[in-house]
């Protein structure tokens, strides 16, 4: 409905649209005149406040036919964005950097004929491509190393991601990659307030080292490998600390599962994320909002992990070839009393992770990322043991059952990192079983088992539940074993089991704390020898006369131990648990157990190579560019 104007006797709308809107609409409409937009115009642009949802909706709803008929007005904001930000004159430069950064996350997310040459064409043109792109990432990394405040220089850095993501399969990276950003934006790291903030240039770096990793000569590789400031890498962990503690603390806000003594508000509160919930700063914040019901749990857990999530690839990437990073991340002390150690944050979001793995691909793509990243400290001695020495409170996922023991005081990260393995393994059984993730698992649990053999490091743990977490898992790959065929690396899968079973019966004796723990295990096995026999026919594993393979190993244990435990039962039909025990001491005296598979802890010491992981590093690295284009443009 139109209403007059009582000054000017004309009709107007009755809601007043924002100046600035009425020049983005200037933009999209065509215009015969190439000259038209010249005048004047992009100075009151700039200088006007930006309205970043409706630029969006604006570009949304412009087809890319349309777009391309309008290349010049594209072309020309590209242009002259770049133009008012390097004259570094607020506000116009902090607007232009916001406009483009909408400009491409929208453009560049849109489905083309020909992407590269569209692309192209709606954004610099055939003849300008070099020249454009060549001074916007000039312009672009002079900001971020010498921008006049650090908000400017976190809204190139947004402009950055939104370039890089939006055209990772685009020749537009390539511009990117010309120029040295590392340096610029690990001061940045550095410099920011808040390690929150600290995310962004670290993904950006990220996405940078990760584009073409594997196929041509990345600078940044070396970069990551060859980074040894100490003071940076202290900034880096704390930022992922701090990552870490506000993705999990959006788990807790969907479902308490904190001690009846805490409320969500004040564990968040106990990070400095006590906004997420609503709360106000006080010790005695409660939390006022009524109960999830359980179909919005479902959903929202669908939603986690946050794009945050993204950084970690960065981690990654910085642990893998870094020995010293690596240190630094596992050894960072809190930085106060009202905070976990960063590597403790980090392995509390992972058990929250893993527990929701199976809700979506994102999720299990960042449940593998952190694998990676645990296997890959693991791997090495010097990491592995002081993650077996270093004794912190680390905050694990009971918003599922089976829950685990509570532990009784602070232990070391080994176990923490034993209680998440077997948290991912028991919470994300399906019939069609994400076989990498589980894949993963077992080879960061038969990795850590190998080093406390080797090592001898008697670890204080509650094994039985390992035990019985993973003969669980056999029985159920028994049940439903023609869906688990099917499976990409179902065989596999099935190997490394057995092998870390294996390991453990003949390995045992150097880790278990204790002779009842190693007895323990092998009346489990006792046990469990019908599923075991039943896992080698279904699933093919070996014949009953290959005496190497570790699944006949565990059945011949198994079998041992049951001859012995009838020939009793003849004499006396009822054993009690203590008589059984007995029985399993006395039976080490005839056994012949011989090192089979994983059980051979002599091996030489593995190096991870990242050419194994390829085909997971580059799915993961599809969602941590999707994830990023989302972060700068504000859609999730």
């Amino acid at each position: 409905m139109q209403c007059s104007s009582p000054l000017k006797q004309q009709t107007r709308p009755d809601i007043f649209e924002p100046k600035v809107v009425g020049l983005y609409r200037r933009l999209v409409e065509p215009h015969d005149d190439v000259d038209e937009l010249a005048e004047g115009f992009w100075a009151e642009l700039f200088l006007l406040k930006p309205d970043v949802p409706r630029l969006r909706q604006i570009l949304d709803d412009t087809d890319t036919d349309s777009l391309l008929h309008l290349q010049h007005s594209t072309q020309q904001l590209v242009v002259q964005s770049i133009a008012a930000t390097k004259l570094g004159q607020a506000p116009s430069d902090e607007h232009a950097l916001e406009t483009l950064t909408v400009l491409f996350a929208v453009v560049l997310a849109k489905k083309y004929t020909n992407p590269n040459a569209d692309i192209i064409e709606v954004l610099a043109g055939l003849d300008h491509v070099d020249t454009v792109f060549t001074e916007l990432a000039a312009t672009l990394d002079h900001v971020i190393r010498d921008g006049r405040t650090d908000d400017i220089k976190q809204n190139a850095v947004k402009t950055a991601i939104a370039v890089v993501s939006g055209g990772y399969q685009t020749a537009l990276v390539s511009y990117f990659m010309q120029r040295d950003f590392f340096p610029g934006l690990i001061k940045l790291a550095q410099q920011l307030a808040s390690p929150l903030q600290a995310a962004q240039p670290l993904l950006l770096a990220g996405l940078l080292v990760n584009y073409n990793k594997f196929e041509t000569h990345n600078q940044y590789k070396v970069r990551f490998a060859d980074f040894v400031n100490d003071d940076a890498m202290q900034s880096i962990v704390a930022s992922v600390g701090w990552t870490s503690s506000l993705l999990r603390a959006r788990y807790i806000a969907i479902q308490d599962d904190t001690p009846t003594s805490w409320s969500v508000a004040g564990t968040l509160s106990y990070v400095g994320l006590g906004a997420l919930a609503g709360a106000k700063p006080t010790a005695a914040a409660k939390p006022t909002a009524a109960p999830v019901t359980e179909e919005a749990q479902r959903e929202l857990f669908g939603q986690q992990p946050g794009p945050e999530s993204a950084s970690f690839l960065t981690l990654y990437d910085f642990v893998l070839p870094n020995k010293l990073s690596c240190h630094r991340f596992i050894s960072q002390a809190a930085l106060s009393k009202a905070e976990p150690p960063p590597f403790s944050a980090f392995l509390s979001f992972a058990s929250y992770l893993y527990q929701h793995a199976y809700r979506s691909a994102r999720a299990a793509a960042y449940a593998y990322l952190t694998l990676l990243i645990v296997l890959i400290v693991i791997e090495d001695q010097t990491t592995a043991k002081l993650i077996c020495e270093t004794v912190a409170p680390v905050r694990l996922c009971r918003q599922r059952p089976p829950f685990l023991p509570l532990p009784k005081g602070d232990r070391t990260y080994a176990a923490a990192i034993l209680d998440l393995l077997m948290d991912g393994i028991n919470h994300n059984l399906r019939k069609r079983l994400d076989a990498s993730f589980y894949l993963q698992s077992l080879t960061v649990l038969s990795r850590l088992l190998t080093y406390l053999a080797r090592s001898r490091t008697k670890l204080a743990y509650h094994w039985s539940e390992l035990w019985r977490s993973l003969l669980s898992f056999v029985r159920f790959l028994n049940q439903y074993a023609d869906d688990i065929k099917t499976l990409p690396d179902a065989t596999n899968l099935i190997q490394t089991l057995v092998d870390v079973l294996a390991l453990a019966l003949t390995s045992g004796e150097a880790f278990l704390p204790s002779t009842a723990a190693y007895d323990d295990l092998f009346y489990k096995l006792v046990e469990s020898g019908e599923a075991l026999i039943k896992l080698r026919e279904l699933h093919h594993l070996a014949s009953a006369d290959e005496k190497t393979a570790s699944v006949n190993t565990l059945i011949g244990v198994s079998e041992h131990y049951t001859e012995l435990i009838e020939s009793q039962r003849a004499k006396k039909e009822h054993l009690n648990p203590a008589e059984i025990g007995k029985i399993i001491k006395r039976g080490y005296e005839t056994l012949n157990l011989e090192p089979a598979g994983e059980g051979k802890v002599e091996h030489v010491q593995r190096v991870f190579r990242e050419a194994d992981y390829k085909a997971e590093v580059k799915r993961i690295v599809r969602v941590v560019v999707a994830d990023a284009l989302g972060s700068v443009s504000g859609v999730q």
